[in-house]
């Protein structure tokens, strides 16, 4: 466990005491392509600016605007959904519902090839998967805004609540539903698919079935955070692609592994034996409806 749970706050590592880097603290700016030059991560007026978190020696992006980085991701998905001659942009945050309407979410980012007319002929889907964190990083992160340089190398191992990545969470609570719902939107519309994720929370996933890139539905667009000792800052580095299918990868990531059901009996013989020998009595019948309107 790292005694500094922080890796980059606003942008810049903990240690980066640069003129930029105490002015985007001092400003609470995000140089990662916002939606507003300032953060806005869990609040808009007090931002929780931690872009990603320590992990033994590395950095996890806890931050899906981190992603962001040169906008990089939209040209690796580009590369998957498009001809290298195709003509394309890219739009964040579009909305995607079903046939009666219903909203299944926003798309992160949509990459959509036009013609010389301006005309849509193809789109791509892209999201954008980062790492929930459990413990309370918003302390420590207040910790070290107080005083950025007195507290870069602070001493957060004994604190409780210590934070750290939920890998778990990230994947059933947000990136299984994302892909079953808006996933199973597009791939009944026959759209390419990329995810954007960091390379610790894919190597927590389930072995996927990998496929050519010409047979792909899916590409797993895995990034990982290399720091630049010449600049002090982490770069955002495509390590690789994973080509999958979409069904066939949607069933991984749902379906639980198995244990053995002996040790689920054995449990709850452990739990019933202990009711048992407890006081021996039964439980307590529920009161009838006459019992409850005081009848005879």
């Amino acid at each position: 466990m790292p005694k500094q749970p922080l890796a980059e706050v606003f942008g810049f590592p903990v240690d980066n005491f640069s003129p930029e880097a105490e002015r985007y603290r001092a400003r609470k700016l995000c140089p990662y392509n916002n939606k507003t030059p300032n953060c806005t991560k869990d609040k808009a007026e007090h931002p929780l600016g931690v872009c990603s978190v320590l992990e033994q020696d590395h950095a996890v992006v806890t931050c899906p605007i981190r992603f962001r980085q040169d906008w990089k991701i939209a040209d690796d998905a580009a590369d998957f959904f498009f001809s290298p001659d195709a003509q394309w942009t890219s739009l964040t945050e579009v909305r995607l519902s079903d046939r009666y309407g219903r909203t299944a979410g926003n798309v992160d980012v949509v990459l959509v090839a036009y013609d010389d007319a301006g005309h849509i002929t193809d789109f791509g889907a892209l999201e954008v998967q980062a790492v929930y964190i459990s413990g309370n990083v918003r302390t420590a992160f207040e910790r070290y805004m107080s005083n950025p340089q007195e507290n870069a190398t602070m001493d957060w191992s004994r604190q409780r609540f210590y934070p750290r990545p939920d890998y778990l969470s990230s994947s059933r609570k947000r990136l299984a539903p994302q892909l079953l719902f808006k996933g199973g939107i597009l791939h009944a519309w026959g759209k390419r698919q990329a995810v954007a994720v960091d390379r610790h929370f894919f190597a927590t996933l389930p072995r996927m079935d990998e496929v050519t890139r010409e047979e792909a539905e899916l590409a797993w667009l895995i990034y990982d955070l290399q720091r630049d000792p010449q600049v002090n800052r982490f770069q955002q580095t495509l390590v690789r692609v994973v080509y999958t299918r979409f069904k066939t990868t949607l069933e991984k990531i749902t379906t639980a592994d198995p244990g053995d059901m002996q040790d689920f009996i054995e449990s709850m013989q452990t739990r019933l034996s202990e009711k048992l020998d407890g006081d021996g009595a039964a439980p307590p019948d529920a009161p009838s409806l006459q019992d409850l309107l005081g009848g005879e």
